[in-house]
């Protein structure tokens, strides 16, 4: 626990992976939780900031951390309090993988577009980045 953020089910499968009791593994999670040396809210904002900062859009990390098994309530409340400019982010990752070139007929913006959906931008991310006189749906 002393490098990383860890979740409360990840926590909770290693130490029953290794043998230990789950009333027992229940308990230690719990004061661990009191003492506030672990939080699955903190998880979730460190996570947030970690996928974000490698081009993943807000869409991707809130399957990411479903599928890691995090509240939806919580994810939701990391990425609304996000400092992230998510529009910045996509336009950052299209320009990475596509170069300033404006590439806009229609085979390009759908490689675009579908790249964009990929690292999980939301429609109008993508629309944004994309130029809003494309027709992307």
């Amino acid at each position: 626990m002393a490098r990383r953020e860890h979740s409360r089910l990840e926590l909770q499968r290693k130490l029953k992976a290794r043998g230990h009791d789950a009333a027992e593994v229940s308990g230690v999670l719990d004061e661990l939780a009191e003492r506030h040396l672990q939080s699955d809210e903190r998880y979730v904002e460190v996570y947030v900031r970690s996928r974000a900062a490698r081009g993943y859009g807000p869409q991707r990390i809130a399957l990411e951390l479903k599928q890691r098994g995090l509240a939806v309530e919580v994810v939701r409340a990391a990425l609304a309090t996000s400092d992230c400019d998510w529009l910045a982010l996509a336009r950052r990752a299209d320009a990475r993988k596509f170069g300033d070139s404006p590439g806009r007929g229609p085979l390009e913006l759908a490689r675009r577009r579908k790249h964009l959906e990929y690292r999980g931008f939301a429609a109008e991310q993508i629309r944004a980045t994309l130029g809003a006189d494309q027709e992307l749906d």
